[in-house]
C-alpha cells in the first residue's frame, strides 16, 4: 500500500510541476511565497545539493604509462549568494562543502629497478574533502514562459580539509600528498524553472585546475612522484539549487 501511495505521489508532483512549467503563461508566484518579487531583489539567497566527479590531469617528464585514476561519485552541498546585476547578468557566490575520492593505478613501467615492489605500491587513494569558493558570472537569455537557460563561469579557490601536504611521511610509507590550497576556472550551463513556491535550476559545469597539487617524495628519484612534472585537479558538477 505504501508504495502505491509513493507512486501516487510521485504522479501528483509531476503533474503539477508539469502544469506550472508548459503553460504559456507565466508562473507569478515564483520563489518568494507568493509575492513574485524574487528576480527584481538586488540580493537572492539558496542553497544546492549535487554530485561531483573528480579527476587528476598528468603532465609527464618522460613517456611511461599514463597513471590511471578510477573515479568515485562525490558529493557536494552548499549555499548561493547572487547579485543582480540587470536581468540577464548575475554575479554569484557558492561556498560548498564537496567531498570525493580518487584512485591512482601505476603500471610497473614505473617501478622499474626498485626492488622489493609489492602489489600495494601501484595504488594509491587520494580522499579530498572541500571547501569549495567559486565567485562565478550567470549571463541569462531572456524567460521563456517558465524556463531560463543560461551559461555560468569564473574563478573558484579550494581548501583541502583532508590535505596531507606537510605530512613528513611520503609515498615510501603509503602517503600520497597533496597541497591543501588549489585555484580553478569553471565554466558551465543550466536552465532555471520557475514554480509557484521556488525557482529550480539543475546546472553542470566543469572545474579545471590552474596550479600543480602533487607534493613530492622526499627522494627526489621516487617512482611515485619523480616523473610526474604537473598535477592538476579537473572535475564535473551536477547540482541542484532551490531559491
Amino acid at each position: 500500500m505504501k508504495y502505491v501511495f509513493a507512486l501516487l505521489s510521485f504522479l501528483f508532483i509531476i503533474e503539477t510541476s508539469s502544469a506550472q512549467l508548459f503553460k504559456k503563461e507565466k508562473v507569478t508566484y515564483d520563489a518568494n511565497q507568493g509575492r513574485g518579487s524574487t528576480d527584481n531583489n538586488l540580493l537572492r539567497w539558496g542553497y544546492f545539493l549535487g554530485i561531483n566527479s573528480y579527476d587528476f590531469n598528468f603532465d609527464y617528464n618522460q613517456d611511461l604509462r599514463d597513471i590511471y585514476v578510477k573515479k568515485s561519485p562525490g558529493f557536494s552541498v552548499g549555499l548561493i549568494g547572487n547579485l543582480r546585476v540587470n536581468s540577464f547578468i548575475d554575479l554569484r557566490l557558492e561556498p560548498g562543502l564537496l567531498i570525493t575520492t580518487r584512485e591512482l593505478y601505476y603500471s610497473q613501467e614505473w617501478f622499474q629497478g626498485v626492488p622489493d615492489t609489492k602489489a600495494s605500491d601501484f595504488i594509491r587513494e587520494v580522499k579530498s574533502t572541500y571547501i569549495h569558493i567559486p565567485l562565478l558570472i550567470k549571463v541569462s537569455t531572456k524567460r521563456i514562459n517558465n524556463f531560463k537557460p543560461f551559461i555560468i563561469g569564473g574563478f573558484s579557490t579550494a581548501l583541502n580539509l583532508s590535505s596531507n601536504e606537510d605530512n613528513p611521511e611520503d609515498n615510501s610509507n603509503g602517503e600520497f600528498r597533496t597541497t591543501r590550497n588549489s585555484l580553478f576556472y569553471e565554466i558551465g550551463f543550466g536552465i532555471d524553472f520557475y514554480l509557484y513556491n521556488f525557482k529550480f535550476t539543475p546546472s553542470i559545469r566543469g572545474l579545471f585546475g590552474i596550479n600543480d597539487e602533487l607534493v613530492r617524495d622526499n627522494d627526489p628519484n621516487s617512482p611515485w612522484t619523480s616523473n610526474i612534472a604537473g598535477m592538476q585537479t579537473r572535475g564535473v558538477f551536477i547540482n541542484f539549487t532551490f531559491q
